[in-house]
C-alpha cells in the first residue's frame, strides 16, 4: 500500500518561507539586534518581527504557488532570493526598483566584476541544492480546487496571525514601520518582489505616450552671440565630492586640477543614486521631485534642446550606455579596442579624446558639444578602473569581495580611481586650450552620483534616496573657462561654489554655456552666470 506522501504544495511553501526567513535575511537581523541594543527596545519585539517576516513570506509563497507549476515558482524565488541576500549581506546593498533597473541595464563586463565564489555559494545552497531537492520530493496529488483551497487556508491564516501580532504590538509597530526603514528595506525577498512589482506597475504596464514630448521648441542662439562654443561635458561615474582634495579632501587626490584655473562645487545634490536613473535626470528639465525613468524616454532633453538650437553634438560612452541621453545625437561605444585606443585591457576614459580633432575639423560651423561619459570609479572592482602607475595611496584593495577588505584598502583604491578622473580631466582641459584662440572653449564635470566605501556596512550605491547616505548623493561638480570668456569672473565665481545645488542645475547651465534664448531657460539656475561679471 503506498503511502501518502507528507508534502502538500501549500506545505511547501511554509517550508521555504521559512527556510528563507532562517537562512537569507542575515543583513536584515543583523541591523535587526544592533538597533534592539541601541534602541533598549524588548527583545519581544524583535522576535514578533521575525515571526512576522516568516509569516508574510507564507502568505507570498502560498498565493503565488497556488497552482500546478508551484514547483518552477518556489524554485524561481529561491534563486530571486539567493541574489538578493548576496548582494544585501556582501555589500549592504537594498534591493528596489532603481537597483533592479539599474541591473537591468548593466552590461557583461559590469556584471562580471560582480561575479564571485562567494556568489557562487548562495547560489548553490539558498538556490541550486534546495531546488533539487524540490523538484525530487513526493508531493501528494491534489485536484485544482483542493490545492487552491488549501493554499487560501495557509494563506489567509498567516494574515490573520499577523493581523494578531501586529495589533498585539500596535505602538511599537506603529513606529517601528514609520522609522526604521532602512532594516524593513533589507527583507529578502520581499523587497525584491516589490521592486518587481513597481516596475510592472510603473515601467512596463504604464500606457506610453503616442509621441515624443517636445521642449524648447524656441531654442535659438543669441544674435549678439558671434563667437563659437567648444565644450566638452563630462559625465562622470560614481565620484563622491568628499574624496576630491579641490574640496578639502586630505589626500592630495586632484593635484592637476589644483594648478587648474576651476571651480569646484562642493555641496551638489545628485537626482538619484544609480546611473539609470542620474544621467537621465541630469540631462532633463524636470526637478528631482517630479522626474520619472519611464517618462523620460519619451521626453526631450537638454541635448535635444540645443540640437535644435543649431549645436554640433556628439556623445562619447565607456560606460554601459546614455542611458537614452544620446538616442538623437551622434552617439560611439568607446568600450572596444576598436574604437578606443588605450586599452590595458580595460579601455581607458582618456581615450576618448582621441580622434577628437578630426570631429571638430569636420564641423567648421556652428557651436560644438562633446560629452565623455567616464567609467570612472564604477565599483566594485576599483584596481581595475586605472593604470597600475596611479596607485599611490598604499596597498588597495584588488577584488570584487570589498567585505574580504579592510576600510583602508577600499579607500586607497577608490582614491586611485579619483586620482586617474584628475588626470583625465586635466587632459582634457588641456586638450582645449588648444583652441581658446577659435572658439569660446569649457569644460563642465558632473559625476552621476556618489559611493559607500564601507561606511555603516554599506558598500557601492543605489540605496533609495530618501535613506541613501550623503556619500551616495554629494556629488563632485568642476567648471572650467578657456580664455575668451572675458565676461566670466573666477573670483566671484569660486565666492559660490560651497553654495547648494544640484543636478537640477546641469539643463540650465548647458542651456547658458551655449547662449541659448527659450522659454525653458531658467537663468537663476545657470552656474554659469555666477561668474559673469555684472554691467
Amino acid at each position: 500500500m503506498n503511502q501518502v506522501s507528507f508534502w502538500t504544495s501549500s506545505r511547501l511553501a511554509v517550508f521555504f518561507a521559512v527556510f528563507v526567513t532562517a537562512v537569507a535575511n542575515v543583513t536584515m537581523f543583523e541591523k535587526l539586534f544592533a538597533w534592539q541594543v541601541e534602541s533598549g527596545s524588548s527583545l519581544t519585539y524583535v522576535i514578533s518581527l521575525v515571526i512576522v517576516q516568516a509569516l508574510l513570506l507564507v502568505w507570498i509563497f502560498t498565493f503565488l504557488s497556488c497552482h500546478k507549476g508551484y514547483r518552477f515558482v518556489l524554485a524561481l524565488l529561491l534563486l530571486v532570493t539567493a541574489i538578493s541576500s548576496y548582494f544585501s549581506d556582501a555589500y549592504g546593498v537594498i534591493i528596489d526598483r532603481g537597483m533592479i533597473i539599474n541591473a537591468l541595464e548593466t552590461n557583461t563586463a559590469e556584471a562580471r566584476d560582480l561575479m564571485s565564489w562567494q556568489l557562487l555559494l548562495y547560489v548553490i545552497f539558498i538556490f541550486g541544492l534546495p531546488t533539487l531537492w524540490l523538484f525530487k520530493v513526493k508531493v501528494r496529488e491534489q485536484k485544482a480546487f483542493s490545492r487552491l483551497g488549501s493554499h487560501m487556508v495557509t494563506g489567509i491564516t498567516a494574515l490573520l496571525l499577523t493581523s494578531a501580532i501586529a495589533f498585539s504590538f500596535s505602538s511599537f509597530y506603529a513606529s517601528f514601520f514609520r522609522e526604521q526603514k532602512t532594516i524593513r528595506a533589507y527583507s529578502s525577498p520581499m523587497a525584491t518582489l516589490y521592486a518587481g512589482y513597481q516596475i510592472l506597475r510603473k515601467d512596463i504596464f504604464t500606457p506610453a505616450p503616442k509621441e515624443l514630448v517636445r521642449i524648447g521648441l524656441d531654442a535659438k542662439v543669441i544674435e549678439e552671440d558671434v563667437d563659437r562654443e567648444l565644450i566638452i561635458m563630462v559625465v562622470g561615474e560614481t565620484a563622491r565630492a568628499d574624496h576630491f582634495s579641490l574640496n578639502g579632501y586630505a589626500r592630495k587626490t586632484n593635484p592637476l586640477l589644483e594648478k587648474q584655473a576651476v571651480v569646484s562645487f562642493t555641496d551638489v545634490d545628485s537626482c538619484g543614486t544609480s546611473t539609470a536613473h542620474s544621467v537621465p535626470c541630469m540631462f532633463s528639465f524636470k526637478k528631482r521631485q517630479e522626474f520619472s525613468t519611464s517618462e523620460a524616454k519619451y521626453e526631450e532633453n537638454a541635448l535635444d534642446v540645443l540640437n535644435r538650437a543649431g549645436v554640433n553634438i556628439i556623445w562619447r560612452d565607456n560606460n554601459s550606455s546614455s542611458k537614452g541621453v544620446a538616442d538623437r545625437v551622434e552617439y560611439h561605444n568607446f568600450r572596444s579596442p576598436k574604437t578606443n585606443p588605450i586599452c590595458d585591457p580595460e579601455c581607458r576614459d582618456v581615450g576618448m579624446l582621441s580622434g577628437l580633432d578630426k570631429y571638430i575639423q569636420d564641423h567648421p560651423k556652428g557651436d560644438i558639444l562633446i560629452v565623455l561619459h567616464q567609467m570612472g570609479s564604477h565599483g566594485p572592482t576599483y584596481y581595475q578602473r586605472y593604470p597600475k602607475e596611479f596607485a599611490i595611496f598604499g596597498e588597495g584593495c584588488e577584488t570584487n569581495q570589498l567585505d574580504q577588505c579592510s576600510a583602508e584598502q577600499i579607500t586607497s583604491s577608490y582614491d586611485s580611481t579619483i586620482l586617474y578622473t584628475d588626470y583625465f580631466l586635466n587632459e582634457t582641459i588641456e586638450f582645449l586650450k588648444q583652441y581658446d584662440q577659435t572658439f569660446e572653449t569649457s569644460m563642465l564635470y558632473v559625476s552621476d552620483h556618489g559611493e559607500s566605501l564601507g561606511e555603516n556596512g554599506l558598500y557601492l550605491h543605489a540605496m533609495p534616496y530618501a535613506i541613501a547616505p550623503r556619500s551616495q548623493t554629494n556629488v563632485p561638480v568642476i567648471l572650467w573657462m578657456g580664455a575668451q570668456h572675458a565676461d566670466y569672473d573666477l573670483q566671484r565665481m569660486l565666492r559660490a561654489k560651497d553654495n547648494n545645488f544640484s543636478h537640477h542645475n546641469v539643463f540650465h547651465t548647458l542651456l547658458g554655456l551655449f547662449e541659448i534664448e527659450s522659454e525653458v531657460y531658467q537663468p537663476r539656475l545657470d552656474l554659469f552666470n555666477l561668474g559673469i561679471r555684472k554691467h
